[in-house]
């Protein structure tokens, strides 16, 4: 039904509630101006029943406690607005809006467990349910916007009308102008082509790739056989199937960090006094970025399906840390544009919110190469696995003060740690990982080369 009606009754049934309701429309009763009986106005909005889903918040997480409601029944919200606060064993994440409209059931308490894919809460929206992964926004917006301008408002099928324009709500449109993105550039995943949000935070890598689900509509199902049936498929966590497939290769060295230990315990009184713990680790790091700029295929990815190597200009480095919650491999960003303290003030507040169970997806997203400290807890050698889609992960053993001969060819005490490396070696050759190590190597050994830049 489209457009405006009224609806009367007469006779006996003036003194009851009109009613007529069709499918999941809702036409609600008003009375009429004049004259007996009631009426039954409607539009061409009309009210829907829609339930929001849990999507997949990524690192193979199936289930979420929530912790915190920011919403109740009868609460009128609108698109990217705060709904709740989860937390899984690995992170805390907020969950926001799809919709404008009014909050008629929550389907969990605080401290229920919801599972991913299932109801989190449902909706009296004034806009086309059908697509979850959108915004709520109708594509009317869109289409008036292209009238206003001439512009026909038909949607082609690579998401763009008839000009050349994306549909994409204007939140979405918004958050591109902000970030300088070009919306035709983002593949989209919305019903009709539509750019969601989702897929623009994708395209920022603000969220893991592969995130935000593509609409059914986009999904070419595959035909089966009448009347047999599909089997379900087995939940599976992805980062694990992939791991497997990977053609480990293995590369070990010893580093004399005796001069490390001197300046860190030079500067680590200093940094105290900014409030930031120095640690041996923000070295490394540093370390490992200076080392990635004449190497930077070890700061690469694999592109399977394409056969083909991905180059990445930032340095996010991902660092294990254990906390309450389990093993967590989150990523110091930017690491070729940080300083020794900024890293270290970084790593700091990984783990701090690590401790608390506080991390988000984000702290997770884009990690690029990765370095585990084993020798926290007293391992020397270790064959740590590389953490998709990265290629290279670097393992640190223990420090020991073993002996070892100087230049005159004394015995003398010396700080030694171990380093073991793994690689893809679809990507990464034992000349390669041996040169990395060695400059990697170059710059512990005589750390004053860290202050005097990278290039």
């Amino acid at each position: 039904m489209a457009g405006l009606f009224h609806l009367r009754r007469y006779g006996a049934s003036i003194a009851r509630q009109c009613l007529l309701q069709r499918g999941s429309t809702r036409l609600r009763p008003t009375p009429h101006a004049s004259g007996p009986g009631c009426g039954l106005h409607t539009s061409a909005v009309l009210d829907r029943l829609v339930s929001f889903h849990l999507s997949d918040i990524g690192e193979g997480i199936r289930e979420v406690t929530v912790k915190e409601w920011y919403v109740k029944v009868g609460d009128v919200v609108e698109q990217f607005d705060n709904l709740c606060e989860v937390q899984s064993d690995k992170a805390s994440v907020t969950i926001t809006s799809r919709y404008d409209g009014k909050i008629v059931k929550l389907h969990h308490d605080v401290d229920g467990v919801a599972l991913v894919g299932k109801p989190l809460l449902d909706f009296d929206v004034e806009d086309d349910p059908e697509d979850e992964g959108s915004s709520s926004s109708s594509s009317s917006s869109d289409e008036e916007e292209a009238s206003s301008k001439g512009e026909p408002a038909v949607a082609a099928a690579a998401g763009q009308i008839a000009s050349g324009k994306v549909l994409a709500t204007p939140a979405v449109r918004r958050i591109a102008m902000e970030n300088r993105v070009d919306l035709t550039k983002v593949p989209a995943t919305g019903r009709n082509g539509r750019v969601l949000k989702g897929d623009v935070l994708e395209f920022l890598q603000v969220i893991p790739k592969g995130t935000v689900k593509p609409h059914p509509t986009l999904v070419a199902s595959p035909p089966t056989a009448p009347g047999k049936p599909v089997p379900p498929a087995p939940a599976i966590d992805l980062t694990q199937a992939e791991t497997v497939k990977i053609p480990h290769f293995a590369y070990c060295d010893e580093v004399d960090v005796s001069k490390l230990v001197d300046v860190r315990a030079q500067l680590k009184a200093e940094a105290a006094r900014h409030g930031i713990k120095l640690t041996y680790m923000p070295f490394f790091l540093k370390a490992a970025s200076n080392a990635l700029l004449q190497y930077p295929i070890l700061n690469s990815s694999y592109d399977e399906p394409a056969e083909s190597v991905v180059y990445k200009s930032y340095h996010n480095i991902s660092v294990a840390m254990q906390t309450p919650q389990g093993l967590v491999v989150p990523n110091v960003k930017h690491v070729e544009q940080k300083s020794i303290l900024q890293i270290a003030t970084e790593l700091n507040a990984l783990q701090e919110r690590g401790a608390r169970g506080a991390l988000t997806p984000n702290d997770f997203a884009s990690g690029t190469f990765a370095l585990s400290n084993i020798g926290i807890v007293g391992g020397t050698y270790t064959h740590p696995v590389v953490i998709t889609p990265q290629v290279a992960i670097g393992g640190l053993g223990k420090t020991r003060v073993l002996p070892r001969f100087d230049g005159e060819g004394r015995v003398v005490p010396a700080h030694i740690m171990v380093v073991s490396w793994t690689a893809d070696h679809r990507v990464i050759d034992g000349v390669t990982m041996a040169s990395f190590s060695n400059l990697w190597k170059q710059y512990l050994e005589n750390p004053n080369l860290l202050m005097l830049g990278a290039k």
